[in-house]
């Protein structure tokens, strides 16, 4: 294996020169995205939207599809295998279901990570007012820090407009 030397630091110490390279290696990095909106609408309508596991197509980014790889269709246990319109395909496992308030889910494959869970959460602030939070953490399969950060980054806007996307969604037909 070629190491390739992005930086040289010479110094002296006690009258020997030794020299100092950082490596560009591949890594395994460790991160957390958290996203929150508030959405003017009741938290029981905000769950029935996101407890609907397959129902992501209408609200987030570039989901063509989802169904279901479970006979189970809520709570822990259920199975769902979500493609993106770029021919993607992530499969992921509920693993935590408090009725009304959140769902946690594990993505198993189809993502450059070895390992990705995620917490969709609802806390009430009023009758008509809620926030929504989507929290994940993630550790990535070997790559550059950069290809991490660029990763973490792509994530927190996916994120962010498939929240915004909800959240139009829901407050639009709270007014109908």
């Amino acid at each position: 294996m070629k190491i390739k030397c992005v930086k040289e630091i010479k110094f002296k110490t006690f009258q020997k020169y030794y020299v100092i390279m950082t490596k560009n290696t591949k890594k395994y990095h460790t991160g957390s995205v958290t996203k929150a909106i508030m959405i003017k609408a009741s938290k029981e309508k905000i769950w029935k939207k996101i407890s609907n596991i397959v129902e992501l197509s209408s609200w987030v980014v570039d989901v063509k599809k989802t169904t279901y790889l479970s006979k189970k269709r809520r709570n822990v246990g259920a199975i769902r295998k979500i493609l993106f319109d770029d021919g993607n395909t992530i499969e992921e496992h509920i693993i935590a279901w408090k009725e009304g308030e959140y769902f946690t889910y594990l993505a198993t494959e189809g993502l450059p990570l070895r390992a990705y869970v995620a917490t969709l959460s609802i806390i009430p602030k009023n009758k008509n007012l809620s926030q929504l939070t989507w929290h994940s953490y993630l550790n990535s399969k070997k790559m550059s820090k950069g290809e991490f950060t660029n990763f973490v980054s792509f994530l927190e806007e996916f994120y962010k407009e498939s929240l915004g996307n909800l959240k139009k969604i829901i407050e639009v037909s709270t007014k109908q």
